[in-house]
């Protein structure tokens, strides 16, 4: 019973970093739970005679249940495909962009945020977690090494390969980003003052909100009608919010193309809310 408690103490001290782990290697919130559920049931039962440090321990155990989950994942997709061709291969020479983030230390994952995420899906499950365990959470490559029953330098060329293919991403991000944020902004800036012909410049001819259809109606709807809604970063892309007493109430997400504006999404579920990054930036216009 003594036991049992102070394992229960540690994992629930533990908890907040071990989903963190868990939701950075699978990418998914249900996901993540799962994982940190079915490392509880692990550990509950494991013999802690010998755990002399139990961030570390918890940590390996929720990786492991991960790498399962990645390497399930991974199977179901094979089968999937079937007998279609393979994917074509990532071409060589792709040279590694600059560190992303404001300070040298900060870590890719945070700056690169919604596409960490989809670059990390193509990576085997054993550079992901390479990657992740070390770059993000500071694992030694000597415990990501037992845990993927490699040498410490295998893990080290495993998590470097990643970091190569996520500067990568992180590069191609930026770009995209900076000319959808142009976009955002001057959304924002001709609906705030009514410039119905700017509007109608920025919209796609067949853009979408909800029921709302057509660049000269979606014009319409939102000419003098955002005033109060601002720029934004949520989960790393641009969009725009609405706040109330500091808290997102509505966040604005749009999808680009060709150069404009083809669809907006408003969402306003608290529960959806509540979980997302959502950073204000400063707007030039």
């Amino acid at each position: 019973m003594v036991e049992q408690d102070w394992v229960s103490g540690r994992f629930t001290e533990h908890q907040d970093r071990l989903h963190a782990v868990a939701y950075r290697m699978l990418g998914s919130p249900g996901e993540a739970e799962d994982a940190v559920q079915e490392a509880w049931l692990r550990v509950s039962r494991a013999d802690t005679g010998q755990v002399e440090n139990p961030a570390g321990w918890l940590t390996t155990v929720v990786a492991r249940v991960c790498l399962n989950m990645l390497e399930a994942r991974r199977h179901r997709r094979e089968d999937a495909a079937g007998t279609l061709p393979p994917e074509p291969a990532t071409p060589a020479g792709v040279q590694p962009a600059g560190r992303a983030g404001p300070e040298e230390e900060v870590l890719l994952a945070d700056s690169v945020g919604v596409a960490l995420m989809v670059v990390l899906d193509t990576l085997a499950p054993a550079e992901r977690l390479a990657f992740v365990l070390h770059d993000v959470f500071a694992v030694s490559f000597g415990e990501i090494g037992e845990i993927i029953d490699r040498s410490p330098a295998a893990a080290r060329q495993l998590a470097s390969r990643a970091r190569r293919r996520v500067r990568g991403a992180a590069g191609e991000s930026e770009a995209a980003r900076s000319a959808k944020r142009d976009l955002v902004e001057a959304f924002l800036s001709a609906s705030r003052n009514g410039d119905f012909a700017a509007l109608i410049d920025i919209l796609d001819p067949d853009v979408v909100v909800g029921e709302i259809r057509g660049g000269q109606a979606v014009a319409t709807f939102f000419a003098g009608g955002a005033r109060a809604a601002l720029l934004a970063l949520v989960d790393g892309v641009p969009a725009a919010v609405w706040l109330h007493r500091g808290r997102p109430r509505a966040v604005f997400s749009f999808t680009v193309t060709g150069g404009r504006i083809s669809r907006i999404a408003i969402d306003t579920d608290p529960g959806r809310l509540g979980g997302l990054d959502v950073v204000l930036l400063k707007e030039r216009r």
